[in-house]
């Protein structure tokens, strides 16, 4: 059987990668630092996977393995030395980490065939930041890196193994580093130019997600769902959308019409109340999410670029300057941040990236100062 060792025992790692290279015939190694998971996945041999929504159907994943990656490392790379595959789901900053024992089953290899190494990240060249680190450690050309743009949203989880996901999923992966042999796996979408359908992604799904999150937390709203179900607060979504949405058909050439549907059914997934999610939740880490090409930031600056309408982003980028969680580590830094007397064109440049001579950054500036006054 042929075998693929995947990063990452959380949600997204179960419920949709290792759920999809199972079905494509793949023995899954799970590779994880959690002991409670890994614990879990050994002693555990199946789990469902509950899909919610349209054309709904509940799966089994089974004939699994399960590796300590920080206490078995050894036993992990023997597996990398010996895999087809290898899929990362742990976040783009956490790839750093993950790289070294990548490299090392790289070195180990003796299989005449190349790695196949895809990192299902909600990063932009996700894959292409995994392949700058593993080459740090191993130059070696015996492995094809893929980049990938996903879409599933997997709400916050009661416990255990069994994942509740939505039944709408995208996986696209770019075909061009294969020269026309693609690996066999489930559900993938092979194209030829993966960054549109990223950007579509990241500027539609992950900026509708995070505005509702950021606004809906902002006038007291617990859920995304509720928060959605406000005229206001929806009027505010749409119209940020409509900022991203004209870049996506200036840039890219998406077609207007199929754009909007595009986005009509990113509105009904995120507002499905089968899949409930709490603004808190989706607004968890505001520093990556306002970072210099993420999804406010990102459309805003090339919207700008073009001597187009920003407000309502900046108007989100607001909401998130408000967002004030305990719990989470870099709401408490950014408000660090900006409790921390420094000047506001400092704060920008330090919170977004963008560069001082840039058209944008005036007006990020000038949204700071009003956080600033509050």
């Amino acid at each position: 059987m042929r075998t693929a060792v995947h990063f990452g025992a959380g949600n997204i790692g179960r419920g949709f990668v290792a759920q999809f290279l199972h079905e494509s015939g793949y023995e899954v190694v799970f590779a994880d630092v959690s002991e409670e998971l890994i614990g879990a996945l050994q002693k555990q041999p199946s789990y469902r996977v509950l899909e919610v929504g349209e054309g709904a159907q509940d799966r089994v994943v089974d004939g699994y393995r399960a590796i300590n990656s920080k206490t078995h490392e050894a036993d992990v790379i023997a597996e990398i030395a010996n895999a087809e595959i290898v899929t990362t789901a742990v976040g783009a900053r956490i790839l750093q980490f993950v790289a070294p024992v990548i490299a090392k089953g790289l070195a180990a290899r003796t299989r005449p065939e190349p790695l196949v190494v895809i990192a299902c990240e909600n990063a932009i060249g996700g894959t292409d930041i995994l392949a700058a680190e593993v080459r740090k450690h191993d130059p070696a050309d015996n492995a094809v890196f893929a980049n990938c743009a996903i879409d599933r949203i997997v709400p916050e989880q009661s416990g255990g193994l069994d994942v509740t996901i939505e039944s709408f999923f995208e996986w696209v992966v770019d075909r061009t580093p294969f020269a026309g042999a693609t690996p066999e796996i489930h559900g993938v979408t092979w194209v030829d130019d993966l960054g549109p359908f990223i950007e579509r992604k990241l500027f539609t799904v992950n900026t509708a997600h995070a505005a509702a999150a950021y606004h809906g937390i902002d006038r007291g709203w617990v859920s995304i769902r509720e928060a959605l179900a406000t005229p206001e607060l929806q009027a505010e979504i749409r119209a940020v959308l409509a900022e991203t949405k004209e870049l996506l058909v200036v840039k890219h050439g998406f077609d207007p019409d199929e754009q909007q549907a595009y986005i009509e059914k990113t509105l009904k997934r995120i507002s499905n109340p089968h899949l409930p999610d709490t603004c808190e939740r989706v607004g968890r880490s505001p520093l990556r999410k306002l970072s210099r090409h993420e999804r406010f930031i990102g459309p805003a600056a090339e919207l700008a670029e073009r001597g187009l309408e920003v407000w309502n982003l900046l108007n989100a980028v607001g909401a998130a300057l408000r967002f004030d969680v305990e719990e989470d580590a870099e709401s408490v830094e950014l408000q660090a941040l900006l409790s921390g007397g420094a000047p506001a064109d400092a704060l920008a440049e330090t919170i977004t990236g963008l560069e001082p001579s840039h058209p944008l950054f005036p007006h990020v500036v000038e949204v700071i100062e009003l956080r600033l006054a509050q």
